[in-house]
């Protein structure tokens, strides 16, 4: 039996591995991509505002430049797990989590295996993040082929025509990208203004950019619809609608945990925020011997936890878990 069972190999994840191996808990983690998946949405050309210091775990993190790209992030991050030896079981999906008498059994699934296998942890973490289900828009059209909710790079949308949904910090740092290469780019956004919550440091670009209209944006107004040609937008409340073409369109409204499997071990989520009942000091939730690290903690507020404090989540669970008195057998 394993001491610990995290689900999940983001940079949090991993940061509760090191801090299991630095405990000298067994441990493994659970991750139903490659190890750091959620890095692998990121924009291809992406460099992080976040200094190489800030997103350590364990190790030096050095960098060419002040600030570590994707590329540096993802082979900093193989390191890790290679420097720790954890034990890392890539393309591993749990499917199931049950309170038995001694901690919990798992369900894993693994593609290259005839059957699932069986797991036993006396404590799991869940470090699942929320880049893997993005908020869906819930109009006809939304599954077409050229309709994507992620963004990768900018070249593929040359002299294209691109509807960008939203107006957050990935739509506009999208909506800025594309309009360097030379794509014909239109913002959608509910509100009036761009999120509140979007870089300083980028606002003035993308203002910039809408005053002298290289980026137009339909304000106040949401996709209805999409077709292969057009995007159908309305103007709230019930303004005219109005039919932009678009080669393209990228949704990028946001993203929301998978709590699921979270629930159905018994974990309490507050509806208003979306927040698993947990105590911060220890990240133990409301059930005894399970754990929540990284943004899962944050709820739907996304920007209040990054890797940046997100990655001090392991060493509060481990040393939670180091504190607790041994088990003690039946009869002894």
């Amino acid at each position: 039996m394993l001491d610990l069972a995290v689900i999940g190999a983001g940079p949090c994840g991993l940061a509760v591995g090191v801090a299991a191996k630095r405990a000298r808990l067994t441990c493994s983690l659970f991750e139903k991509g490659p190890v750091t998946a959620s890095l692998m949405r990121y924009p291809l050309y992406m460099t992080f505002f976040s200094t190489p210091d800030k997103l350590e775990i364990g190790v030096p993190f050095v960098t060419a430049g002040d600030k570590p790209t994707r590329r540096e992030a993802l082979t900093y991050y193989r390191k890790v797990a290679e420097h720790f030896e954890l034990d890392v079981r890539q393309y591993h999906t749990v499917r199931r989590v049950t309170p038995v008498r001694e901690g919990f059994e798992l369900v894993a699934e693994h593609p290259g295996a005839p059957e699932p296998e069986t797991i036993f942890s006396r404590h799991v973490v869940f470090a699942t993040g929320y880049f893997e289900s993005p908020n869906p828009l819930g109009v006809p059209g939304e599954d077409l082929p050229h309709v994507s909710h992620f963004f990768g790079e900018a070249h593929p949308y040359w002299q294209q025509r691109v509807v960008v949904v939203g107006g957050g910090n990935s739509a506009v740092e999208a909506a800025l990208e594309l309009g360097r290469v030379g794509a014909r780019v239109t913002m959608v956004h509910f509100l009036g203004e761009f999120d509140r919550g979007v870089k300083p440091w980028v606002l003035p670009d993308i203002t910039n950019r809408v005053k002298e209209g290289s980026i137009a944006v339909r304000w106040c107004s949401r996709v209805v619809a999409i077709t292969r040609s057009h995007v159908v937008v309305q103007r709230d409340p019930d303004g005219e609608r109005e039919e932009l073409l678009a080669d393209f369109v990228l949704a990028l409204t946001g993203y929301s945990a998978d709590l699921t499997l979270l629930r159905s071990v018994g974990v309490a989520v507050d509806a208003t925020s979306g927040v698993p009942r947990h105590a911060p000091a220890t990240m133990e939730t409301n059930v005894p011997g399970v754990y929540v690290a990284g943004v899962l903690a944050s709820g739907f507020d996304a920007n209040r936890i990054f890797i940046e404090n997100g990655r001090e989540h392991g060493g509060r669970i481990c040393g939670h878990i180091k504190s607790k008195p041994p088990r003690v057998a039946p009869g002894g």
